[in-house]
Parts: structure tokens; sequence; C-alpha cells
């Protein structure tokens, strides 16, 4: 069996490079404080940014090998290699739900990075088997290479991006999945061989290289610019990281307008939801902390976190409700994290529960 010689146009390895880095730019852009959203704008959210970042991945690829200059003429069959970027995306999709409809944690992390990593690899292997005229030859150790280091690579950048949602982690993660993408792929291709095969009377549809390169560019970056202007608010003021010693900025968002009953003195009095900072769970009933004011409210916690206008108020353990707007300190804990409050010149806290601290750090912009 004669291999054939390979080698690389440079100008395409760069371009496959870039698109690399703006979709992953623009897919853990779109996902940035979702947790408050509604779950159907949530869901929408997701399915943009799993199209970034899958059909990235495909893109990258597709224009690695069209940059790949080997001795004899070769084209692509158009339904594989529309079945390799649907795998990409799919797998990507399936990710990015569990990051963002699951308790983040140490597994989900890990979890979400080893899929994207098994539908990079799949991806890479279905897009290579519709090569035309050309037929890629595969060693044990070269798979095996291209499966541990996509895996091992997306693991790492889901950690650097998902760690924590702030713009600087989402440039150092843009960085990291960019680069394993990139590298996976090359990882695969130095551990593969080609050979030629059949004739141009034995091809299918044929993807002109030339045009299909022109196309895949300008459609990637056209389309992560359109989902960037339209969904991405990266430069959104969003609260800096807090120490036990520092208090958080008050950029946060104004909760929506919205009252809440409370009982006193035989009458049903109403409290402008904005100026309360948090409401603890007193049996069938809860507790209004605004201001120098502790008031009885009728409703369970439950009918609270019901009626409470999605995102003005979140859950941040079985017996309490927090007005984001109002901390001013985040302190975490080994398994868990206290929210401060200054109320009346008092400092008072309210806990975090484990399961509640991803989608608490994410609204915080921790």
């Amino acid at each position: 069996m004669e291999f054939l010689d390979y080698s690389h146009d440079p100008w395409l390895v760069a371009a496959s490079l870039s698109i690399s880095l703006v979709a992953a730019f623009t897919g853990f852009s779109l996902t940035r404080g979702i947790a408050t959203q509604p779950v159907a704008l949530r869901k929408l959210s997701v399915s943009l940014a799993a199209i970034a970042l899958g059909g990235g991945i495909w893109s990258m690829h597709f224009v690695a090998m069209l940059g790949l200059r080997l001795p004899i003429p070769i084209y692509y069959d158009a339904m594989i290699t529309l079945g390799s970027a649907l795998i990409a995306i799919l797998m990507v999709g399936l990710a990015l739900l569990l990051l963002h409809f699951r308790p983040r944690s140490a597994r989900s992390l890990t979890v979400a990075g080893l899929i994207i990593g098994l539908g990079i690899v799949a991806m890479h292997y279905l897009g290579m088997a519709g090569l035309e005229l050309c037929r890629p030859v595969y060693t044990l150790p070269g798979i095996a290479v291209a499966v541990l280091s996509a895996c091992g690579l997306s693991i790492a950048a889901i950690w650097v991006a998902y760690g924590q949602r702030n713009p600087r982690n989402i440039l150092l993660g843009t960085l990291a999945f960019g680069l394993a993408v990139f590298l996976v792929h090359f990882a695969a291709i130095s551990g593969t061989r080609f050979v030629a095969s059949g004739t141009l009377q034995d091809i299918g549809p044929l993807i002109g290289n030339d045009v299909l390169a022109l196309g895949v560019l300008l459609s990637s970056f056209m389309l992560c610019g359109a989902f960037l202007l339209s969904g991405v608010t990266f430069l959104a003021a969003a609260p800096k990281s807090a120490t036990p010693s520092q208090s958080l900025p008050q950029t946060l968002p104004k909760s929506p307008l919205l009252r809440l009953p409370y009982e006193m003195n035989g009458k049903t009095h109403f409290i402008d939801a904005r100026d309360v900072a948090f409401l603890r769970a007193e049996g069938h009933y809860t507790l209004l902390y605004a201001g120098a004011q502790k008031l009885f409210c009728t409703w369970s916690i439950t009918e609270a976190e019901r009626r409470l206008t999605p995102g003005a108020f979140l859950k941040s353990h079985r017996s309490y409700l927090i007005n984001p707007d109002h901390v001013t300190l985040f302190e975490r804990r080994k398994d868990n994290a206290i929210c401060h409050f200054t109320l009346a010149g008092q400092d008072i806290t309210t806990p975090v529960s484990r399961a509640r601290l991803p989608d608490l750090r994410e609204v915080l912009g921790l």
C-alpha cells in the first residue's frame, strides 16, 4: 500500500483557527447570564450557542481539511459532510443543556467536556469518511491520541469557561476551547495516512473546494456576527468577583416593579419588591426583610417563588428567596456560600446551598 505525501496550506490553517476562536467566543458569550431567563428563552440561547459552537467545530475541521494538500484532487460527499456537522451541533447542544439546566458541579463540568470531546472525534471521523478519490487509513495509536486529546482538552476548556462566568473567564475559555478544537484536528491528522482510491466517475455529489472554502469562511463569520449582535451581553455591566473583605457593586439591573403583600395591625399593606432584600420561610408563611423592617407575609416560600416575576428573586436555599440587587458581599465556603446584606446599618447573612450556588454565581457575574 503506497501512502500519499501531504502538506497544509498555512493560510487556510490560520483561517481554521480563527473560525474556532470566533465560534467559541460567540457560544460562550451567548450563554452568559441566562440563569435568570425564562425556560423558553434559555432554551433558545442554548440552541443558538450549540449552533455557534458545534458549527464552529465543524467549520474549523472542514477549512483545515480544505487546506490539506495531496498530490491528487479530493472532493467531499455532501450528505456525509452535512451529517458530520449535525453530529457536532447535537453533541454540543447536549453538553450545554447539561450545563444550563442541571446544577453545575465538578461532575457536570467534566461530563459536559467529555460529551463535547466525543462529539469532536465523531464529527472528525465521519467527516473523513466523506472523502472522495482518497481513502484515510487509521492506526489504533492514532485514534487513541485523537480521542484522549479531544476529551482531555475539551474538559479543560469547559472548566476554564464555566469555572466563573465573567468576561475574563469567557475570554480564557475562548482561547482554551478554540485551541483545543484546533489541536485535536491536527493530532488526529498526524495519526492518519492517505491512499488514492476510485476515479472521477466513481464519486458522488461534489462540492468544489475553492467555492466551499469561501462559503464556509463567510457563512461562519456571518452567522457568529449575527448571533453576537442579536444575543450577546458580553460588555454589559456585571458585578466583579468579591472577596470576604470586598463589597459587590450595585450594577445589577433593577427588578421589575412588583408589590408584595404583608399584614400589619389587621390590615393588608403592600411593599415594592425592589425594596425587599430577601424572604425567609417561617412555617407556612414568610418574613420580608426590607431595611430595618421585618414584615409578615401570608405567602409560603413556594407561593412567593411562583408569584414573583422570573429573575426578580432567586432561591438560594430551601427557606430563602433573595433579591440579587441587595447583595453587598458574597462569601464562598467549602461546599456552599453566604450572601451578606446591609440593612439599617446591620450586616445580615443568608445561606446559599450547594445546589443553588452555580445559579447564584452566574446571576452575580462570578
